[in-house]
């Protein structure tokens, strides 16, 4: 009997979807990523151009998750974490953290952050995370010098914030991906 329904099933088993392949999860999430990006550095570049670092400020604060989301594709969930944060949303979790330690400690070994990224399955999930390295447009409200009204626009905004005092190239956090192997195909 055990051995009809073991030849029953065999038909079932071998038209059964293998597991997804990482790699190409990895190539997936991570070209999910440059979009996401420029629409969240255009935001801030437009709201420059209107006013000030102030209004880009006041514009991260309320677009940057509706951006989030909007980027955020089917099976995807898409967004930012840091170890410095300015926005407590973006609270990285434990598997998030230790990847932006690594990703520290391997930028002071020398290795350059924008070759750096990372990929596991956690709990269910295929998590994928891309370094974000300090750039010019990010000094104006990360920076060292950062201006009077700027600073209390931060203060006023995000009152517990860690994300100011940023040197060009430093780790500024990381994009985060993730999705549930439930549903990815090969």
């Amino acid at each position: 009997m055990r051995l009809i329904l073991v030849l029953a099933a065999l038909p079932t088993l071998a038209w059964a979807a293998p597991a997804a392949d990482p790699g190409s999860l990895a190539r997936e999430a991570a070209s999910l990523i440059p979009p996401f990006q420029q629409h969240l550095l255009q935001t801030v570049k437009t709201a420059i151009a209107a006013g000030d670092p102030v209004q880009a400020v006041q514009a991260c604060q309320l677009l940057a998750p509706t951006i989030a989301v909007e980027h955020s594709q089917q099976p995807w969930k898409v967004g930012r974490t840091a170890l410095r944060l300015r926005n407590p949303d973006n609270q990285p979790d434990a598997w998030e953290r230790q990847i932006l330690e690594d990703f520290l400690r391997r930028q002071s070994a020398g290795e350059e952050l924008a070759q750096m990224s990372a990929s596991a399955v956690v709990d269910g999930e295929f998590r994928y995370m891309q370094a974000i390295a300090t750039g010019e447009p990010c000094l104006a409200c990360h920076g060292q010098g950062i201006e009077a009204e700027v600073a209390a626009q931060i203060e006023q905004s995000y009152p517990n914030d860690q994300a100011t005092g940023f040197a060009p190239g430093e780790l500024r956090g990381a994009f985060t991906l993730r999705r549930s192997l439930a549903d990815a195909a090969p």
